[in-house]
């Protein structure tokens, strides 16, 4: 792997915590292109917003100041990723395996195969990840049918990944892949790289441009330097295994705030209302006016649930950053993001759903755009099914049972 420094886009300064009026920007634009997008017809994909983050080095936020990140905690990503997800809540998605891979580079041991990659992270590079398959093999299993084999100049990897999020915009991808008589392993490799085709075919009924559909690896070369070690027993890792679980939380956090804003609109720009209304307008109808209010308290519970579970996160990072992973600390972060997704499906699902009780027939209007909202946070909930993750709880807390072995909780 060679860095490519003559390629780089101009780098500005890295938003840190406390610069509102600089974050605020960035979210400002990201969010006047995703409607400029949406008017357009919405079949574009935020391009422009992720070359906004590669430019302003988002990417890096999470490395040290003293390293030339920005120093941000997990709290502040977090942050960071609920305004992103209330302007476009394909962006931070997009991004979600490429800061589960940072924070897997800044762990103890540091190794000089993890370090290679933070001048790439520092450049404004993002990675993406190719991990999942459409086959008959459990999920959480970690089989693959992707397979990397010996070569004279190193290796070739063959294979077809699907729920490839985030790959078709990155710079580098990591893949999963079986090897011969050996263990599975990582292999980072040029997103665009002889060899690597990407098939924007996800068709979800939600979070429709994060770029999670197919990527096929062809004879792709792959360097013995370009290999990482796959983890298929947690151990002490299971906090930065369930950090983009709560991204996903994150995003519908921020998914609701837009739920909340576009209902206050749409209650204040009514002209009409029903004869047996209890008001002549509907922005002073009181039986509209209890439905905005409980969309609003869904999305503070939201944000204030995520930010709990995030600042768990911090705990077990801060750890592992510097002494080593603490289990307790890793295992009290994994309950809590599942904590999170359990608390809140359900009352955000309903919360889009009510939208349309204060809009009437009209805001059903495939112009109003308006169904988007339920269907992200319907496709961001059917991951890691919410009722495998509740038994799970419900038997630690009963049983003090000990938590599945698998990233996928």
């Amino acid at each position: 792997m060679t860095t490519t420094s003559d390629t780089r886009v101009d780098i500005a300064d890295v938003p840190a915590p406390g610069t509102e009026i600089t974050r605020a920007e960035l979210v400002a634009q990201i969010a006047a292109d995703a409607d400029r997008r949406r008017q357009a017809g919405g079949t574009e994909p935020p391009f422009a917003a992720i070359e906004l983050l590669k430019r302003h080095r988002i990417g890096a936020v999470r490395v040290p100041v003293e390293l030339g990140g920005a120093g941000y905690s997990l709290r502040d990503l977090f942050d960071l990723l609920i305004d992103l997800a209330e302007a476009d809540p394909d962006v931070p998605h997009i991004v979600r395996a490429h800061f589960g891979f940072v924070e897997e580079l800044l762990r103890v041991p540091t190794t000089e195969a993890k370090r290679r990659w933070l001048p790439e992270i520092l450049a404004g590079k993002l990675f993406g990840g190719a991990i999942s398959e459409l086959s008959t093999h459990t999920v959480g299993a970690y089989q693959f049918d992707t397979e990397l084999t010996p070569a004279e100049d190193g290796h070739r990897l063959n294979g077809t990944k699907f729920y490839s999020t985030g790959s078709l915009f990155s710079d580098y991808i990591r893949v999963s892949a079986a090897r011969p008589d050996a263990d599975p392993v990582l292999a980072v490799v040029r997103a665009h790289a002889p060899g690597i085709e990407h098939r924007d075919d996800w068709d979800g009924i939600g979070q429709r441009h994060t770029g999670s559909g197919t990527t096929v690896f062809t004879d792709v070369a792959v360097a013995d330097a370009d290999l990482l070690p796959f983890r298929p027993k947690l151990g002490g890792t299971r906090a930065r295994q369930s950090l983009p679980q709560l991204f996903l939380h994150a995003i519908a956090a921020g998914i609701l705030r837009s739920v909340a804003t576009d209902a206050a609109e749409v209650v204040r720009t009514r002209r009409r209302t029903y004869a047996f209304a209890t008001a002549t307008e509907p922005r002073h109808d009181p039986q509209l006016l209890e439905i905005i209010g409980s969309i609003t308290a869904t999305a503070f519970a939201a944000e204030a649930v995520v930010r709990v579970a995030a600042e768990a996160q911090d705990d077990a990072a801060a750890v592992a950053r510097t002494t080593g992973v603490d289990a307790e600390l890793e295992a009290r972060a994994s309950i809590l993001a599942a904590k999170a997704k359990v608390a809140i499906e359900e009352s955000a699902l309903r919360a889009a759903g009510r939208l349309f009780d204060v809009g009437g027939a009209s805001s059903t209007r495939a112009s109003a755009h308006l169904d988007r909202h339920w269907r992200n946070l319907r496709t961001l909930f059917s991951h890691n099914p919410t009722v495998y993750k509740a038994r799970v709880l419900g038997d630690v807390f009963v049983n003090d049972a000990a938590l599945p072995d698998t990233g996928f909780f």
